[in-house]
């Protein structure tokens, strides 16, 4: 029952919960969120009633995230050659990284403004305009209201419109 349960309600969210866990940990500490997630919804998903797994998920990697912020961490690796033949977790391609995605999309502009916005409102444009959470999967990702998110968006977004209309406006396009 249990590698059923986890079969139906966990695997085909996990694409979802490396989004967002890119998006809330970095990059680099996304795989780590997320296996540690996987885990913890394998001993639980026996308890799990079914309704709402995106959600039920969402909840487990941010307390999760939480925790794994709280512990004391080593600062670097000893010996990085001792992972040159490691292979990636999840069969990901090395090769397709987030930073080739965003790369290809995004232009300097875009991502020079989108990073200078503060933490908490690059995340929540992220989750919803990135990794295309609803605003209440978002607002249970971050453990925030749905207005809460909806609010930052909106800062964010019209934050970003504001850095980007000089470079607009100088390539000769219109308001």
């Amino acid at each position: 029952m249990q590698a059923e349960g986890f079969r139906r309600y966990v695997e085909p969210e996990i694409e979802v919960l490396l989004r967002v866990a890119r998006t809330l940990a970095g990059a680099s500490d996304a795989d780590d969120l997320v296996q540690e997630t996987l885990v913890r919804a394998w001993r639980s998903v026996d308890r799990f009633d079914g309704r709402h797994p995106r959600a039920w998920l969402l909840t487990i990697l941010r307390n999760t995230n939480m925790s794994m912020h709280r512990r004391h961490r080593p600062a670097s690796v000893d010996d990085v050659a001792s992972f040159a033949n490691a292979r990636p977790a999840f069969g990901i391609d090395p090769s397709s990284t987030e930073d080739r995605v965003m790369d290809s999309f995004l232009t300097e502009d875009l991502e020079r403004a989108v990073q200078s916005l503060d933490a908490k409102f690059r995340t929540v444009l992220l989750l919803i305009d990135v990794d295309q959470l609803t605003y209440a999967e978002a607002a249970n990702a971050l453990g925030v209201p749905v207005g809460t998110v909806m609010s930052r968006l909106s800062r964010a977004r019209d934050r970003v419109r504001r850095h980007l209309r000089p470079t607009f406006a100088a390539a000769g396009g219109h308001r």
